[in-house]
């Protein structure tokens, strides 16, 4: 008699535990299933851009950006000290410091930086000046961000979250566009 509810019981936990499993991993390919963050650049200051080159031209500036990071995923991101790179034409002009920072699950973060552009290496590059006859600048930006992806406070997982954005300054409008790419990997 103890014997067949010993069977009994052992026959509910194993299919129990199926199912769970099941639920588990049909979660885990679906609505568990890592979605890559939107992130938007906006630098912040235009207007004087245009007063900060103009008395030296061999000097370094710094420009105001607004980093929007969204976390479509269920669980949340903590990254660490990083430094993003803005290019133009392949050559890196910019370095943008970014401060380690925590984002929750399903929310928004936004975060004010600076970019430091390097004016001299800019105005050497021989596209600079045909780019500025035509009223454009179009740089790239690059963006590695190394860190923690947490689901539900107890699984921690080593993720680095990759960005590239093509960002496009129109010289007489003063105005930017940015177009972000993002990708998460474990």
């Amino acid at each position: 008699m103890a014997n067949r509810g010993l069977k009994s019981c052992l026959c509910v936990s194993l299919l129990f535990l199926i199912i769970v499993t099941i639920v588990i991993v049909t979660l885990s390919f679906t609505m568990f299933k890592p979605k890559n963050p939107k992130i938007t650049v906006q630098p912040v200051g235009l207007e004087d851009l245009a007063s900060a080159i103009s008395p030296n031209l061999t000097q370094n500036i710094s420009l105001g950006m607004m980093i929007t990071v969204g976390n479509p995923n269920y669980g949340s991101f903590e990254y660490q000290n990083s430094t993003g790179y803005v290019n133009f034409h392949d050559s890196v002009i910019g370095e943008v410091p970014i401060r380690a920072d925590f984002v929750p699950a399903r929310s928004m973060i936004m975060m004010n930086t600076s970019a430091d552009f390097m004016i001299g290496k800019l105005l050497k590059d021989p596209n600079f000046w045909s780019d500025i006859l035509q009223g454009t600048l179009n740089f790239t930006s690059e963006t590695a961000l190394p860190g923690k992806a947490g689901f539900l406070k107890i699984f921690k997982l080593q993720a680095t979250s990759y960005s590239s954005c093509d960002i496009s300054l129109n010289i007489k409008a003063k105005n930017v566009t940015s177009n972000c790419i993002s990708k998460i990997k474990f």
